[in-house]
């Protein structure tokens, strides 16, 4: 565990705090939480559902995702026995990672990668290879992909939409996903904390819904976002029922179970929630992203928006330094707005010119980082 260290997205956030500047370091997501949310997480609390759940959760949660899933996702997945309800996807990605990992194992990583994903396994003693995406439509090709795989290749890891860059994986490139890793026998391990927030025109699709990876992938995904509760720590993984059995039990070893009031408000607000409800989200936040690059485009700080996600990676080598962190410690300095150095999510130097925001803020907190950036430039 020697490697382990600070995140630069929370170092960033320290940073911030210490110079009183505006967060778009870390995607906490201080948006309002929906009144059904919040509404439902006490009245669960006041019904008495504060004690253990099952391991794999609350049967109404599961219900509740395995519906979601197959109206949404095109996803057919058993909420006995095929769904395990995490402590955030972050915990999920944990338990999948133990339970198909061993030390000396590989993983890809689509680079700009999240750096949570190339941690947890380094952790396990596991290694990654990566296939670095091309901007501005941060593309690859399948020889990319294809050199990447090497004998002690496990999984592919697709995030969709990604973070950092927001790319959102058509369904071209993962038929590329789907022929490799069928032909090399991996695991697909998906990320789709971002699902809902995909623009112009654009639709998530769920690398699962092709029939070709659904017995091989196994999709991770939570709330943390969707509902502005990333304190929550509600998630959850879906997966055939011999995998999925395994997840449940590494949860419960590790997590016990996800805070059984919170499962429940979850629960019940996916119950009562529209589909325009999730509709009204890719609007506000698609006008956030145009709000906030228009700002970085006039501060000379050019930005490559985003097809999804609520982060945006931006060229900042008007900014003074000589490498990422220089630069957005500059930014901070002079402007009072927190970025994260580019150079977390490459493992060369392909990070170096770049910095990415994260505009999941309200709309004062935004319109305030706004000016800021624009009194930079002036």
């Amino acid at each position: 565990m020697r490697f382990l260290k600070q995140s630069e997205i929370r170092n960033m956030t320290l940073e911030c705090t210490r110079a009183g500047g505006i967060n778009m370091s870390q995607g906490v997501c201080d948006t309002p939480v929906p009144d059904e949310v919040r509404r439902a997480a006490r009245a669960a609390i006041d019904e008495g559902c504060n004690i253990y759940t099952r391991y794999d959760g609350l049967p109404e949660l599961r219900a509740a995702i395995s519906k979601k899933l197959r109206r949404m996702n095109g996803l057919d997945f058993s909420a006995d026995g095929e769904i395990v309800v995490t402590s955030g996807s972050s915990s999920a990605f944990y338990a999948v990672c133990l339970a198909i990992l061993d030390p000396g194992d590989e993983i890809v990583l689509f680079e700009p990668y999240y750096g949570y994903h190339l941690d947890t396994a380094t952790s396990l003693g596991a290694g990654a290879r990566f296939v670095t995406l091309r901007p501005p439509e941060w593309s690859f090709s399948a020889a990319d992909l294809e050199r990447a795989i090497t004998p002690k290749t496990r999984a592919i890891v697709v995030c969709t939409p990604t973070n950092p860059s927001g790319k959102v994986f058509t369904e071209a490139e993962l038929r590329i996903v789907a022929d490799v890793a069928n032909r090399h026998d991996l695991f697909v391990v998906t990320d789709e904390i971002y699902e809902h927030f995909v623009y112009d025109g654009r639709r998530h699709l769920s690398p699962a819904s092709l029939p070709e990876l659904r017995d091989r992938t196994i999709t991770v995904g939570g709330f943390s976002k969707t509902f502005s509760i990333t304190g929550w720590r509600i998630g959850f993984s879906a997966t055939k029922r011999e995998v999925a059995e395994r997840l449940g039990f590494i949860n419960d070893l590790v997590y016990i179970c996800a805070p059984a009031p919170l499962q429940m408000g979850v629960a019940r607000a996916l119950e009562r929630l529209d589909d325009g409800f999730y509709e009204s989200l890719a609007v506000e936040y698609v006008k956030k992203r145009d709000k906030f690059c228009a700002a970085l485009e006039r501060a000379g700080i050019p930005p490559i928006v985003p097809q999804g996600a609520y982060y945006v990676l931006a060229d900042t080598s008007r900014l003074r330094g000589t490498t990422s962190k220089e630069r957005v410690l500059d930014l901070l300095e002079r402007a009072g707005v927190a970025a994260v150095p580019g150079s977390a999510f490459y493992q060369g130097s392909g990070g170096e010119m770049l910095a990415r925001f994260c505009y999941a803020k309200t709309d004062a907190d935004l319109d305030e980082a706004c000016r800021r950036l624009e009194r930079l430039h002036a």
